[in-house]
């Protein structure tokens, strides 16, 4: 009995679509570093690279609590200004009260110390979204307008709370955390790498990590399945506000200044560094990893620019076409697997 043959099925086409949004981030940072370092040779220099970590180190902050968020496929416009009031707030502390706000050293024995202010600042952040992820989670108001309105209102909040004066001149300790160096390493980039750590451990080996793709991916089949799925978005709005408030702490300390300007902006680069390292705009898909390589891939690309006096405001255009490119490349690999 002759048995018939199968007819080997045709290989199946690779997908280069999800195959460069996996690691497309990653290939083009190697790739513009090898370019950069052929043309401008400082670039590769160890002073340069440290200046450029220390650079992303308080958007990349900013990043990872971010990545909490569109992972919920939510947004926060107001952490530049979240961050603004938390420095402030931190600073008036740490100088002793709100008669301090001029430049000088006066007051700084009258304060309430590093600790007081560290936590000042991080409490600003954790009010700051919970109030906003409140209004997200139980009022049900949509996330863009929610910190849309969270950009003005914190904004304003700095303006009142510091009568539009800048608070200045801190103690070595205060300038510490963002100018201090731990050997070769500075000291905001050994923050910003052990809470990318942290929060790559919660997303990828915890319970609360894979809700959270749950709650992106689907929300009313995870609503279903016996999630708290408000519980869950009102959670990722306070993370957010933790490292907004811990940046602003940080930003102060590394320019020995708080001012109402601090984090214009900022918004706009973190949230580009989180699309671009390949987290869905729309839940459910996304890490750690690539907004890392993400925040790099800006910062890279901003200092190299700098250093070839290429202008700022090209930069600005280059930056949002990343933007739309990064959605485009998301959407494309979304109808392949449908």
């Amino acid at each position: 009995m002759t048995m018939k043959q199968s007819t080997p099925s045709a290989p199946r086409p690779i997908d280069w679509s999800a195959y460069a949004s996996q690691l497309g981030a990653l290939g083009v940072l190697i790739a513009i570093c090898i370019v950069f370092a052929l043309i401008e040779p400082a670039f590769v220099s160890s002073r340069n690279i440290f200046n450029v970590l220390r650079q992303v180190s308080i958007y990349g902050l900013l990043a990872v609590g971010m990545t909490f968020v569109i992972l919920t496929g939510g947004i926060d416009l107001s952490i530049g200004s979240l961050l603004a009031l938390a420095g402030l707030v931190s600073a008036a502390v740490y100088k002793g009260g709100m008669g301090l706000l001029s430049a000088g050293t006066a007051g700084q024995a009258e304060g309430f110390g590093l600790v007081a202010a560290i936590a000042a600042a991080v409490a600003v952040g954790l009010l700051g979204g919970l109030l906003q992820g409140t209004a997200i989670a139980r009022l049900k108001v949509p996330p863009f307008i929610v910190t849309l309105g969270g950009l003005t209102a914190f904004r304003g909040g700095a303006l009142l709370f510091s009568s539009g004066q800048p608070i200045s001149t801190f103690t070595d300790e205060y300038k510490f955390w963002g100018q201090g160096m731990v050997g070769p390493v500075p000291v905001p980039v050994i923050i910003f790498l052990g809470f990318a750590l942290l929060a790559y451990v919660v997303l990828r080996y915890t319970r609360y990590g894979r809700h959270l793709y749950a709650v992106g991916g689907n929300p009313e089949a995870a609503r279903l399945s016996g999630l708290n799925v408000s519980r869950i978005v009102l959670s990722v709005y306070v993370i957010t506000g933790f490292f907004a408030g811990l940046s602003g702490f940080l930003l102060s300390s590394r320019l020995n200044s708080a001012e109402q300007v601090a984090g214009v902006g900022y918004e706009l680069t973190v949230i580009a560094g989180v699309v671009i390292g390949g987290t869905s705009l729309f839940g459910g898909e996304g890490g750690i990893f690539g907004t890392v390589i993400g925040i790099l891939l800006i910062g890279v690309l901003s200092n190299g620019l700098t250093l070839l006096n290429v202008s700022p405001y090209y930069q600005q255009i280059l930056v949002g076409l990343i933007i739309v490119f990064a959605v485009y490349l998301d959407q494309l690999v979304k109808r392949r697997r449908r």
